[in-house]
């Protein structure tokens, strides 16, 4: 592991400032906050740019994909309000490192990034972090994974122009999906539960600004369909 992916004391103390300024910030949820204490964001971000890793900022991947900033990540698994024994769905993994913090909120995660390239970085990066719960695949997340559904709640790191069906079909009563819903200039964060009853309500959280969406419910399928 090149050396500026190992953990130090000044990797620990630049964690702490994060979480001071995320509660700064707003966030309340002590679950979360300690996720980000823990979770070293370092080992996540591409080499150039470890020496930033605890800035909130969002940096390339490559392949389109970014990793967004630990405000928004934080702000969405708040958004959640976990307990600690769901079975949570993340479509996009991008470099793995939210996933690695719902791993530390959740029972267990299953993530889909559809660029082989970045799954599979992922998942050797949580691996190599000790996490036990989470499943990782390359595949259109689009289409959920219906094999270990349906699911608590469901997370959308990428911003869809409406909102992908086997998704909705995946999530349990009583559960809540977190979207992005917009073009690509302008996006608001959706937060969709499902009643006992099956009913959907919808409550916009704010506005954000993610990747596009490719798969269902995606730009490109929109556009192949006509703008319907």
């Amino acid at each position: 592991m090149p050396s500026k992916y190992r953990e130090t004391s000044s990797h620990q103390e630049l964690r702490r400032r994060l979480v001071e300024q995320l509660q700064a910030a707003g966030i309340r949820d002590l679950a979360v906050l300690n996720a980000f204490d823990q979770v070293p964001r370092h080992m996540f971000v591409p080499e150039r740019f470890a020496a930033r890793a605890y800035a909130d900022e969002a940096f390339p991947l490559g392949h389109g994909q970014t990793i967004s900033k630990p405000s928004t990540h934080a702000l969405y698994l708040q958004a959640l309000n976990l307990e600690g024994d769901e079975r949570v769905l993340e479509i996009g993994t991008g470099s793995g490192y939210q996933t690695a913090l719902l791993a530390m909120l959740a029972d267990h995660v299953y993530s889909i990034e559809r660029v082989p390239k970045l799954a599979e970085a992922a998942r050797a990066r949580i691996e190599s972090l000790g996490f036990t719960n989470v499943a990782v695949r390359a595949s259109d997340g689009t289409y959920g994974w219906r094999a270990f559904s349906p699911f608590d709640a469901i997370l959308v790191t990428a911003g869809a122009l409406e909102m992908p069906k086997p998704l909705l079909e995946q999530l349990r009563p009583g559960g809540r999906m977190l979207i992005p819903i917009g073009d690509s200039e302008s996006q608001q964060l959706h937060r969709i539960e499902k009643t006992a009853a099956g009913e959907i309500e919808d409550t916009v959280i704010g506005e954000v600004r993610f990747v596009p969406l490719r798969g269902l419910g995606g730009h490109a399928d929109i556009e192949r369909r006509g703008g319907e």
